[in-house]
């Protein structure tokens, strides 16, 4: 059995337990979390992201400088938050037991693009902008370096799944016994390169993103950083309890139809959790607001869950979708749903209503309670890359 010892978290909702849970509970609407610049798209129109305010990040240790990117920033934010639990954590099991898994999609390419930018307009280079900020190994590297670690380290980048797979990643590890606990999780920041690709597939919305809603249009990037402390050793009353991987492979950029995949993802997480249908209290859908997942996600739930359809709403107009960061994103939620005495997120249809279309699943749109103590969350990335995990007070 592996333990969530604890976990931080930082996205457009908050920068702490605390004032995630407030924002939270009040269901805000994404008027309330998202925001509209301008200076991202090249077209240069406005868009709609889910923003962490820069006031709440910390500065990275000067001694670490190499490491200053934006994305290690909202590592930092999270580990802070869990730094007493980890620090116990080395000092029990020593820093060669300890493992650290990260899943990103940027990394530092937003150092990158501005340091190509200036290089090209001025001619003058940033002397603070080094190359390794950009690689996909830097978040983890970070964490090692800041931490004095000797266990496994390693980065995953699966797009929208990269930090599910780091949170599965941690939990296989310790269930092999090559670790005895992992620190595992995920950060991505606002960058051009991304929200410019998501317009380019024409994905993104000109509005505050309505998941199944009828008139829904496409999503709104966020970004944001969360960290796990997975233990061996029961540390807390929340477990993870199962995970479930597939790789359809159907299309480069568009999920299966009939949700193929993701329904085999699920019925895996329950399966190695040694749960059923009728155990999910409720289901943080991926639901991206874009026009073939939603579809594709509701097929494959109305398939598996038959009449035992439990509560599900997706949180992506509260927190934007934050790409590698998505899941650890949106367990870091479930787990506040699980040890907080609030009202599950209810789905926004007050722009448009549900699309009557959609196979007809549970979605929430009144005040609910979580009933059972037991949460799945999905994710489904590029590729037909899938992955749901299960997470519960048992």
């Amino acid at each position: 059995m592996v333990y969530v010892a604890a976990f931080g978290a930082i996205n457009s909702l908050g920068s702490s337990q605390d004032e995630i849970k407030h924002n939270l509970s009040q269901n805000y609407c994404a008027k309330h979390c998202l925001i509209q610049q301008e200076g991202w798209l090249l077209n240069g129109k406005k868009t709609w992201l889910g923003k962490v305010n820069n006031q709440t990040l910390p500065a990275i240790p000067k001694h670490l400088s190499p490491y200053s990117t934006r994305n290690n920033q909202l590592l930092y934010a999270a580990y802070l938050q869990i730094q007493t639990e980890i620090n116990k954590a080395i000092k029990k099991y020593n820093a060669d037991r300890i493992a650290i898994v990260i899943g990103t999609s940027t990394s530092g390419i937003d150092e990158g693009d501005k340091y190509i930018k200036q290089l090209t307009q001025t001619g003058n280079h940033n002397q603070d902008f080094t190359y390794t900020q950009q690689e996909l190994g830097n978040p983890s590297c970070f964490l090692t370096m800041l931490l004095g670690l000797t266990g496994p380290s390693y980065t995953i980048s699966t797009a929208c799944t990269s930090s599910a797979k780091a949170i599965i990643s941690g939990k296989r590890l310790i269930e092999l016994g090559i670790v005895d606990a992992a620190i595992v999780g995920g950060a991505d920041s606002l960058s051009r390169m991304p929200i410019n690709g998501f317009n380019a597939l024409e994905a993104l919305s000109e509005k505050p993103c309505t998941p199944f809603a009828e008139k829904r249009d496409g999503i709104n990037i966020g970004e944001a950083g969360a960290l796990f402390l997975l233990t061996k050793e029961p540390t807390s009353d929340i477990r993870l309890l199962g995970a479930g991987e597939s790789s359809d492979a159907y299309h480069i950029s568009s999920p299966h139809p009939e949700g193929i995949g993701a329904q085999q993802a699920m019925q895996m997480a329950l399966d190695t959790a040694k749960l059923t249908i009728n155990d999910i209290g409720y289901i943080n859908l991926h639901g991206t607001a874009t026009k073939l997942n939603d579809l594709a996600e509701s097929k494959a739930v109305y398939r598996l869950f038959k009449q035992n359809l439990p509560p599900c709403s997706s949180t992506k107009h509260l927190t934007g979708h934050t790409l590698g960061s998505a899941a650890i994103t949106e367990l870091a939620l479930s787990c506040l749903l699980l040890d907080q005495n609030i009202y599950l997120p209810q789905q926004d249809f007050s722009q448009s209503p549900y699309d009557e279309s959609l196979d007809k699943i549970n979605i929430i749109t009144k005040k609910m309670m979580l009933e059972k103590r037991i949460i799945m969350s999905n994710s489904f990335a590029f590729g037909g890359n899938n992955a749901s995990l299960i997470i519960g007070k048992i």
